[in-house]
């Protein structure tokens, strides 16, 4: 009775998928970036320095990069309910026992020992979250919705910063340092529950219906990537494969365009509110309130990006031109942030901003995910998004450190948002004039192979 009235209606299971991973992500942001909130409490317990603070928190970023090609593979060869429920599972309880520092330090080196020790855990741990997440939406979502999809988890970020920051500020001054990192770890360890018990691979799930299954296969969704079957017949991760990862050109640019965007991400976080204080005379409290409006339009603009790029495809546009177009208009809109260098005004300085990164915004909901989604061949997903998040995530050291070194050689914080914002032109260019079409890797050698047949089929036609 009930496989006759879900086979007569349509479900969206698929919508409920893609809420529990935008969870799973602002969970995962907020476990990344609480440390920045607990920092300074922390600092002054256990008498840290600045240079050891931020030792502990580079941890984190270097681990992640580092993680991202073992957790691609876990992901291609157990499967992503498995997999991503291990890691959260971890990730949190790696999350809680930060809180717990404190009671097993004896002193400044044993604290900075489990301090850098948990934050690097984390970082490996959380590696497979966003190829994870990549994979999700290929297995749930038709071509024509995978911008949106995209978008919204990787707005996550925006989620945690808007929802966990203002919690953890609140419970380090009510209850200390430790708290934050309790009550984020619980929180995991709850989506933990609700990942478990409605995750499933399409063909399997107890709410999707025929019509909505249809609709996904038909629109060119991978439910079978997550199957047992599927997972033991694709082939060993080879040479070749690695290879064909690594040497194509169209994914190359993808890369390259993942990192620019990261880029940005991390000037905001870290240069952007020292260079309101230094540069333009705010006041700490000021710089806080004035990241707020590029925040927001960023996160707008995410939103965007993902909606304009399914709505072209809907439109009748090329897979590539829907998600490529929009990215090359976003990081031409991003590159404006070179404009406040110019600018005397700090409420045009944070208008430009704001404008930079809605562009931002736009081509990462466009042009990020959403194409390692498109591109990746069936047999690696984890893995072409553990190479597109690892080299993108570079970024997440190499940006902080080459500001900081440009400030100091130069003395101008002007050439450093020149640096920054030479990302979007380069990205953008990448995109229109050497990525080539998108398609999935692997079907364009069957493609090539199709054409060749034809013509040698055809009278008076001789391949060349």
């Amino acid at each position: 009775m009930l496989t006759n009235q879900l086979a007569s209606k349509n479900s969206h299971v698929r919508v409920r998928i893609l809420m529990l991973i935008l969870l799973l992500s602002a969970v995962a942001y907020a476990d990344r970036s609480i440390l920045s909130m607990s920092g300074s409490a922390m600092k002054e317990e256990f008498g840290l320095s600045a240079i050891q603070l931020g030792f502990v928190l580079s941890a984190f970023s270097w681990a992640y990069v580092l993680g991202q090609i073992p957790g691609g593979l876990f992901l291609d060869r157990f499967g992503t309910k498995k997999v991503y429920g291990i890691t959260l599972g971890l990730w949190s309880l790696a999350t809680l026992a930060m809180g717990f520092v404190g009671e097993f330090a004896s002193g400044l080196s044993s604290a900075l020992i489990l301090m850098f020790g948990l934050r690097f855990a984390l970082g490996l741990i959380e590696a497979p979250g966003f190829p994870a997440n990549a994979r999700v939406t290929i297995m749930w979502f038709p071509s024509a919705e995978r911008g949106r999809a995209s978008s919204l988890f990787s707005s996550a970020q925006y989620f945690a910063v808007a929802i966990f920051s203002p919690l953890s500020g609140w419970l380090v001054s009510r209850f200390g340092w430790e708290w934050p990192f309790f009550v984020l770890g619980a929180i995991g360890l709850i989506a933990l529950l609700f990942w478990l018990g409605y995750m499933h691979e399409p063909r399997k799930h107890p709410g999707v219906s025929a019509q909505e299954l249809r609709h996904i296969v038909d629109g060119g969704g991978l439910v079978e990537i997550d199957s047992l079957q599927e997972r033991k017949t694709k082939p060993r991760v080879s040479r070749q494969l690695v290879k064909k990862l690594l040497t194509n050109r169209m994914l190359w640019c993808a890369y390259i365009g993942q990192y620019c965007v990261i880029a940005l991400s991390y000037f905001f976080i870290t240069w952007f509110p020292i260079y309101l204080v230094q540069a333009r005379g705010m006041n700490i409290l000021d710089a806080g309130f004035a990241t707020v409006a590029p925040a927001l339009f960023g996160f707008l603009g995410s939103i965007s990006g993902g909606f304009i790029s399914d709505r072209l495809i809907q439109r009748g546009w090329s897979l590539s031109w829907a998600r490529k177009t929009p990215y090359i208009v976003g990081m031409l809109m991003a590159a404006s942030l070179i404009i406040a260098a110019g600018l005397n005004s700090n409420f045009w300085i944070i208008a430009v901003m704001s404008f930079a990164f809605y562009g931002k915004g736009v081509a990462a909901g466009a042009g990020t995910w959403a194409i390692i989604a498109d591109t990746a061949p069936k047999e690696a997903v984890g893995l072409a998004g553990a190479f597109f998040n690892g080299f993108g995530n570079i970024a997440g050291f190499s940006t902080p450190i080459l500001f900081g070194v440009i400030v100091a050689l130069t003395g101008s914080y002007s050439i450093g948002l020149i640096f920054v914002g030479a990302h979007c032109v380069v990205a953008a260019l990448l995109f229109l004039f050497v990525m080539g079409p998108i398609e999935r890797v692997g079907e364009q050698q069957q493609s090539a192979e199709s054409d060749y047949a034809q013509q040698e089929t055809q009278p008076g036609i001789k391949p060349v």
